[in-house]
């Protein structure tokens, strides 16, 4: 059982993950502080056995909770915030629980990734979540090149004393004026998001900043291409003709194109009324 841990409120807890704290046979948790002092403000008592559960310690962890696992144990998995697999330990117990024939579920909770999208002010209709980037300069560099073109808001977790070289270096690949927002200690007391183009966040970076980073940017808009009204209003007959609605033959075409929708909706009717 995979549990979504408060990013910073305990209150964002729901009844279900404050009963399985208190009735789970095994709970492996990142930091063992971390769970006294979630159950301490939930006033839960947690029943089971408490074991560790993080990088240093996951593999050698494995054939114990599967052990337990087999034998029928109710295994709640908890990190230290959010859910757990998502850039945190999880995923080696999941696939191991899974590659054994054990019902692997979760009680949803709170995600920076999601929580960061919302507020962010950015397109969230599409996005992609790229982790933690490298800490090395050179491959940070490397991984962000190859990022220039996604067209998909993007989600990254950073660390506060690499963020302003991390803007700097996104500012480089993606262009100064592309949009973002560094959110800061999500849902915590001193909670803050900072937009703007990236040229503008790597230079307020750069004084310092501290606390758990989670950093969005706007996808590449791509350039626009020069067609006519009859062109453009061929490429939506086409796709209109592969069997889509007028409306998503449009979007189709806007995001093919990278026109404006007015553009390519007055093309169509400019066509048709001729």
């Amino acid at each position: 059982m995979l549990g979504g841990a408060p990013l910073g409120q305990p209150g964002d807890v729901g009844p279900r993950l404050r009963q399985l704290m208190g009735t789970a046979d095994v709970l492996a948790v990142e930091d063992t502080r971390r769970l006294h002092r979630l159950a301490s403000d939930l006033e839960v008592t947690p029943t089971g056995r408490v074991v560790t559960f993080h990088e240093s310690v996951e593999r050698a962890r494995l054939p114990g909770l599967l052990a337990a696992l087999a034998d029928g144990a109710t295994v709640l998995l908890l990190t230290d915030a959010g859910m757990p697999s998502v850039s945190d330990p999880g995923y080696t117990l999941v696939r191991a629980a899974i590659d054994a024939g054990v019902e692997v579920t979760s009680v949803p909770g709170p995600t920076a990734v999601t929580t960061a999208l919302a507020v962010s002010g950015l397109p969230v209709d599409r996005f992609c979540f790229e982790g933690f980037l490298p800490r090395k300069a050179g491959e940070r560099r490397s991984r962000l090149t190859g990022l220039a073109d996604e067209r998909r808001t993007m989600v990254f977790f950073e660390s506060p004393h690499r963020l302003a070289d991390a803007l700097a270096d996104c500012s480089a690949a993606f262009g100064p004026d592309r949009e973002a927002a560094v959110c800061r200690e999500l849902t915590k007391t001193h909670e803050e998001v900072r937009r703007g183009p990236l040229s503008e966040l790597a230079a307020w970076a750069a004084d310092g900043v501290r606390g758990e980073i989670t950093l969005v940017v706007a996808g590449a808009v791509p350039a626009p291409v020069s067609l006519s009204a009859g062109e453009l209003a061929a490429l939506v007959a086409g796709e209109e003709a592969a069997g889509a609605t007028r409306k998503d033959a449009i979007r189709a075409v806007v995001t093919r194109t990278g026109l404006p929708r007015r553009t390519v909706y007055d093309a169509v009717v400019a066509t048709k009324g001729a």
